[in-house]
């Protein structure tokens, strides 16, 4: 019997640490389909939908998404877009501020909140051929479907 309890706590430990895990944004607005993705589970995007630090966002065709982070910041997906939250750290009186996203494909709104006001170079998004660091309050990208060789 003793055995077989230590081999369930390990399972009913990393089962806590996923309840306990606090959202860093929600979804505000959702036109079309559009998914976000956490740990594997798979959820369709409504208004009020929880992101969290390694959460993708997906739309399909004619679809768009946006999300509110912690600290304001304001992300805008559009059509057939793929964005991965990396990284979120939104601690400002220990001074721990990040934010890391990656966009494989599609167009990204982004609006700064309080970590790119408060530390700039605590932002940036990378995409398939760079990274953007933020230096400004608003930008727009779009990364194409990568050209096959012929």
């Amino acid at each position: 019997m003793l055995a077989r309890t230590w081999l369930i706590l390990p399972f009913l430990a990393s089962g806590a640490a996923l309840a306990t895990e606090v959202p860093i944004g929600f979804v505000k607005t959702v036109t079309g389909e559009a998914y976000v993705t956490t740990a594997g589970n798979r959820q369709k995007a409504g208004a009020g939908t929880a992101v969290y630090q390694g959460s993708e966002l997906r739309t399909a065709a004619k679809s768009s998404l946006g999300v509110t982070f912690k600290d304001e910041t304001v992300m805008s997906v559009g059509p057939e877009t793929s964005l991965m939250v990396d990284e979120y750290l939104f601690a400002p009186r220990e001074g721990k501020l990040k934010l890391g996203t990656r966009l494989a494909k599609g167009t990204l709104n982004y609006v700064s909140g309080s970590i790119a006001k408060l530390k700039p170079d605590a932002v940036s998004v990378a995409t398939p051929t760079g990274t953007i660091g933020v230096r400004g309050t608003q930008f727009v990208v779009k990364v194409d479907e990568p050209v096959s060789a012929r």
